[in-house]
């Protein structure tokens, strides 16, 4: 198994929540605890060397709560621009360390857990497999793993499709479909 030390896991959550309605869906509350933070959780159990969170505002609740959590806050003031706007920050952060590879995962897929992010790692090799994506066994999709080589190609992305192109020929990972789940809309909080 790859060392989660020698990573950097990237949280993104700066999105906008225009599907969600007039609510930041990530300090929604599930099952007791602000939506984005279950996600974070995971992150912290698995001891990365760091723990990076894109926010739209540094000193909004959601960065102090995940600052609260030992995240660098990494700062998108244009999260209108899309994921790849984020992915492209929290990129550019690990880029200034000495981890070999970056963890991406999503603040709006609360479900995801350890266990997935172990498998992820364990299947990583940066020579070999140098991106590594979760499935739900019909589409490749964060949280994905992506080697210090593919920053480059990370950081060009735009609009809302941030790594998909990597995504399209990594390395799979098959999780349980509601493992993998994301909260867009107030309903899919109350399908839970």
């Amino acid at each position: 198994m790859n060392d989660a030390g020698d990573i950097a896991a990237i949280l993104l959550a700066a999105g906008q929540s225009r599907r969600f309605g007039g609510d930041d869906k990530l300090l929604v509350p599930l099952e007791g605890e602000r939506l984005a933070l279950h996600a974070a959780r995971r992150i912290v159990e698995l001891a990365p060397r760091r723990r990076i969170a894109v926010c739209h505002d540094g000193g909004g609740a959601l960065a102090q709560a995940l600052a609260t959590l030992g995240f660098e806050i990494v700062v998108n003031a244009y999260p209108e621009r899309g994921l790849s706007q984020s992915l492209s920050r929290g990129i550019a952060e690990v880029a200034r360390g000495p981890e070999t590879a970056a963890l991406i995962c999503l603040a709006d897929m609360p479900f995801v857990t350890i266990g997935h992010l172990r498998n992820l790692l364990a299947r990583f090799d940066p020579g070999g497999a140098p991106a590594v994506a979760s499935t739900d066994g019909e589409t490749p999709m964060p949280p994905a793993l992506f080697a210090r080589s593919l920053f480059d190609r990370l950081r060009a992305s735009k609009g809302d499709r941030g790594g998909k192109a990597l995504l399209a020929v990594a390395e799979l990972v098959t999780a349980n479909p509601d493992e993998l789940a994301d909260i867009d809309r107030p309903e899919d909080l109350r399908r839970v």
